[in-house]
């Protein structure tokens, strides 16, 4: 009978923010507030009567860049302090590379997600004020409150970084991102094309925004799988993982689920075919080899684990039946979102279960 030795499992719960990093939230907050009502009082003196959103040259777009450049110095700033903080040591053992790769990642994908929610945000807003203009006092206020938010929301974030809640801020950032790229596109039939076709109009920003999305997500992918690689070296310590090879298979699988989906981002579909292509293809073979092979990499993992890992490939294999042309129920469109959802549903299972692995209740 094997034996688990529980004081080396990790954390399944996500820390909670300390009493210090919860002032220095607050304090940053403030003072990027401030920051935003000079930035909201130079953009209503210099673009007056501004509308809400809907425009190339709106408060949306604004408000959207200032929290974007909030985002990446707050999370730049404390994804490196955070090495410090406890539960987060492991950190500081990581090669410099390693290090700035994961830090490039996490600052892009917090800048990138504050600019789409916030862009999102103000379009949704524009449809309940329709032809409002921003005049300058709303503008200080508004800009103030969202850089403001922006700032606290990004700084808790990345002080208490683990696996579970980048697992999160991955299925937030592609729902939201795939989610504005939909609504802001220019074709409203482009789903009668394929997904790709969203990431095809160079001169739209719903086509920045899709494949930034896409790019974004990849390079977050592959800072997820140092965190797995931490994560699945404990339980394979304490003598829950029976194969001591998962540990270095399983992240490098991911690392290159990441780079695949990056790729898919960096060559659209009207740039080139065959590498757009080529990485979708590649990123569902990883997929299919966590799926299949999860039985011997994952030794030891919760029994439900697998039965949902089963459900999923089955999912996909049915997908694959009802979008082949003998049948052809699924359009193009329909089978690559379903794939799409199958997989970053099966990560979020995933590390789910990673994270209560060892457990007894």
């Amino acid at each position: 009978m094997r034996t688990v030795n529980s004081s080396s499992l990790p954390d399944s719960a996500a820390p909670t923010p300390g009493r210090r990093a919860e002032s220095e939230a607050v304090y940053s907050a403030l003072i990027a507030g401030v920051i935003g009502a000079i930035y909201g009082l130079l953009v209503g003196l210099f673009a007056p009567d501004l509308q809400l959103a809907g425009e190339a040259d709106s408060f949306a777009v604004w408000a959207a860049c200032g929290a974007a450049v909030v985002a990446a110095v707050v999370s730049s700033i404390e994804y490196w302090r955070a090495r410090y903080r406890p539960g987060q040591e492991w950190r500081l053992t990581l090669p410099p590379w390693k290090f700035i790769v994961n830090a490039v990642s996490v600052v892009v994908v917090h800048a990138a997600l504050a600019f789409v929610a916030v862009y999102a945000l103000y379009r949704v807003l524009a449809m309940g004020f329709i032809g409002l203009p921003i005049v300058t006092f709303w503008a200080v206020v508004l800009m103030s409150v969202t850089l403001g938010l922006t700032t606290w929301i990004v700084f808790l974030s990345v002080s208490s970084m683990t696996t579970q809640r980048m697992s999160s801020l991955l299925l937030a950032f592609i729902a939201i991102g795939t989610l504005t790229a939909m609504v802001t596109t220019p074709d409203p039939k482009w789903w009668t094309i394929h997904f790709s076709h969203l990431g095809t109009f160079e001169e739209d920003l719903s086509s920045w925004v899709f494949n930034g999305t896409l790019i974004a997500a990849g390079l977050l992918v592959t800072t997820f799988a140092v965190y797995i690689a931490n994560d699945m070296r404990a339980l394979a310590e304490a003598g829950v993982l029976g194969n001591p090879r998962g540990p270095r298979i399983v992240p490098v699988l991911f690392a290159v689920m990441g780079i695949m989906l990056a790729c898919v981002g960096v060559f659209p579909v009207d740039v080139n075919l065959a590498l757009h292509n080529l990485s979708a293809s590649g990123m569902a073979a990883m997929f299919l080899v966590l799926l299949i092979g999860g039985p011997k990499f994952l030794a030891g993992m919760p029994r439900t684990y697998f039965v949902s890992s089963w459900a999923f490939l089955g999912a996909m294999v049915a997908s694959v039946v009802l979008f082949i042309p003998a049948i052809g129920y699924f359009s193009l469109t329909a089978f690559e979102i379903i794939v799409f959802a199958l997989i970053f549903g099966w990560i979020a299972v995933f590390i789910r279960f990673l994270g209560v692995a060892g457990q007894r209740n």
